[in-house]
């Protein structure tokens, strides 16, 4: 958001979803946030450094230190990979979720209507 910090997601883009989740709906104050993985090794940080944070026993947050913007989670059990907060994109049209996420916990007032297919968990296989 301040523009302290500028990435480079490069080629490889997958699970590209909205979670649902307590933990994700904490740290952004939003009733679900997008999130896309990129391979690791497609990920550059072409300006600054973001702060990380423990935010469960297996995941890592790591966010702006000047504006607070979230930009990054990364899970101990997908070493190869990191999600990053499609918004933060300069262009997150690109990007659009294809599924909800941990939507058995979702807040009782958000109705779908986008057609998208859910998951009580993740859609991911692991």
């Amino acid at each position: 958001m301040c523009g302290d910090i500028r990435y480079e997601a490069g080629a490889g883009a997958m699970h590209q979803s909205a979670c649902h989740c307590s933990r994700c709906r904490r740290a952004s104050g939003a009733p679900f946030v997008a999130w896309f993985s990129v391979p690791r090794a497609n990920l550059r940080w072409l300006q600054g450094r973001p702060v990380a944070y423990a935010s469960s026993e297996h995941g890592t947050r790591s966010f702006c230190a000047r504006c607070g913007t979230q930009l990054m989670f990364e899970d101990d059990r997908s070493p190869e990979e990191v999600d990053l907060t499609t918004c933060s994109l300069d262009q997150p049209d690109r990007l659009a979720p294809q599924s909800h996420i941990y939507t058995a916990t979702q807040v009782a007032w958000v109705k779908l209507a986008d057609g998208l297919p859910r998951y009580d968990a993740s859609s991911r296989s692991d």
